[in-house]
C-alpha cells in the first residue's frame, strides 16, 4: 500500500490534518509506504516507524511539478515498491498505474457552489473530479452528503464510492486548561474580554464577509461587544477586506492569520462560541475540532455540516441578517451555550481517526480485489 502525501501543504491545512490523522491511526498497520515532500519525511518517519517513507523529488514542492510527477514518477514508484494499491488523497490521481488507484474527493462544491471559485481553480478541479470518478478503482469521500452530490450531479457509480468520515485527534483538540486559554489571549492581545472565533481558509465558500457583517449587526449595540477573531491560512476572498472596512470604529476585529497547532485548543476553547456559516462543506473539520474543544458552534445546515454537528450545534443561515439574529440569540443565552458545548464534546468523541482508518483499509481491500 502506497499513500501519496506530497499534496500536504506546509501550514497543515485540511488535507494535512486529514493525512496526519489517517496515517497516525495506521501506525500499527503492516505494509504501508508513504511518499512525502522532503520537508515532511522526518515527520512521517517519527509518526510511522514501521512504514517505508520515501522522499519525493524536491520539485514537487511546486504544484505544477507535483501534478506532472503524479502522472509519471508516482506510478513508477508504486511499481518499484510493488504496491498493491496506490492512494491519492486530494482529488487528482495518476491516469496510468500498474496497480489499482484510490482517490479521496473531499467535496462536490466545485459543482454545487461554482460561483465561490475563480475560473481556473473551478475548471481544474471539476475536470480532476470527473477523471477520478471515471478512472479510480475506488473513490473515498468524507461524508454521505458528498457521496450523494457526486451521484446526483455527475451520475457517479455508487458501488465504487466509500464514505470514510474524518476524525479528530483528542490530544491536539481538547477542552483547554485556563493556562492554555491565557497563553492564546496574551499572544493575540485579547486581554480579558470575550471573543468569537472563526478558524478556516479565507475562501469565498467559507462566507467570512457575511459573518463579519452579521457580527456587526448582532453586537454593535451591546455595552461590551465581543471581539471577532478571524484566524486561519491565507485565501483569495477580496470581499473580506471590504467587509472589514465597514466595521464601526468602536468594534474590534482581529485577523492573526495562521495559528500554531498548539494554540488551537486555547483559541477555540477560550471563545464564547465558534462561528462557521459556510455555504457548504465536504465534511467540516473546523466544526468538529471546535466541538472537541468544548466550544458551542454556530454553523449552517448545508451539505455535510448536519452530519458532523447533528443536534450538538446551533444552525443559522448564510445572509448577514440571519447570522446576526442567531448569533445574538446565542450570545444572550448562556445556558444554551453550555448545553451545546457539552453536547459537542460528547458528539466529537464519535468521530475518530481509527474509524476513518478502518474505512480506508476496507476501501483499499475492495480496490485490490
Amino acid at each position: 500500500m502506497l499513500v501519496d502525501a506530497t499534496s500536504v501543504p506546509a501550514d497543515r491545512g485540511g488535507v494535512g490534518r486529514y493525512l496526519d490523522g489517517l496515517l497516525g491511526a495506521l501506525v500499527d498497520t503492516e505494509g504501508i509506504s508513504v511518499v512525502a515532500q522532503r520537508t515532511d519525511v522526518e515527520r512521517y518517519q517519527r509518526m510511522m516507524p514501521r512504514a517505508e517513507v520515501v522522499a519525493a523529488p524536491a520539485a514537487v514542492a511546486h504544484r505544477p511539478a507535483r501534478l506532472a510527477w503524479e502522472q509519471t514518477g508516482l506510478p513508477l514508484l508504486a511499481q518499484q515498491l510493488a504496491a498493491d494499491v496506490l492512494h491519492s488523497p486530494f482529488y487528482t490521481c495518476p491516469l496510468r498505474a500498474t496497480c489499482p488507484v484510490t482517490v479521496t474527493v473531499h467535496d462536490a462544491t466545485f459543482f454545487t457552489e461554482p460561483e465561490h471559485y475563480d475560473a481556473a481553480k473551478r475548471t481544474f478541479f471539476r475536470s480532476a473530479i470527473k477523471t477520478s470518478l471515471r478512472r479510480a478503482a475506488r473513490v473515498i469521500v468524507p461524508s454521505k452528503a458528498t457521496r450523494d452530490e457526486l451521484i446526483r450531479l455527475l451520475d457517479a457509480d455508487p458501488t465504487r464510492i466509500d464514505v470514510a468520515y474524518h476524525g479528530v485527534d483528542p490530544e491536539a483538540f481538547h477542552a483547554p486548561s485556563e493556562s492554555e486559554k491565557a497563553r492564546v489571549r496574551a499572544r493575540l492581545g485579547l486581554g480579558a474580554g470575550d471573543y468569537l472565533a472563526f478558524l478556516g481558509a479565507k475562501e469565498p465558500r467559507k462566507n467570512v464577509p457575511n459573518l463579519i457583517r452579521g457580527w456587526v449587526l448582532a453586537v454593535k449595540e451591546l455595552p461590551n461587544p465581543p471581539v471577532l477573531v478571524i484566524a486561519g491560512g491565507s485565501g483569495h476572498d477580496e470581499e473580506i477586506d471590504r467587509a472589514v472596512a465597514e466595521v464601526p470604529a468602536h468594534l474590534r476585529l482581529l485577523r492573526p492569520g495562521y495559528l500554531r497547532y498548539a494554540d488551537l485548543p486555547g483559541f477555540l476553547g477560550g471563545a464564547l462560541l465558534a462561528a462557521y456559516p459556510s455555504h457548504g462543506e465536504g465534511f467540516g473539520l473546523p466544526v468538529l475540532e471546535a466541538m472537541a474543544c468544548g466550544t458551542p458552534v454556530l454553523t449552517t445546515p448545508r451539505l455535510s455540516l448536519p452530519e458532523v454537528g447533528g443536534d450538538a450545534v446551533a444552525y443559522t443561515g448564510e445572509d448577514p441578517e440571519r447570522i446576526a439574529k442567531d448569533l445574538l440569540a446565542l450570545l444572550e443565552d448562556q445556558a444554551r451555550r453550555v448545553t451545546l458545548a457539552q453536547a459537542g464534546l460528547a458528539r466529537a468523541k464519535e468521530f475518530t481517526w481509527a474509524a476513518s482508518a478502518e474505512a480506508h483499509l476496507a476501501a483499499w481491500a475492495r480496490a485490490a480485489r
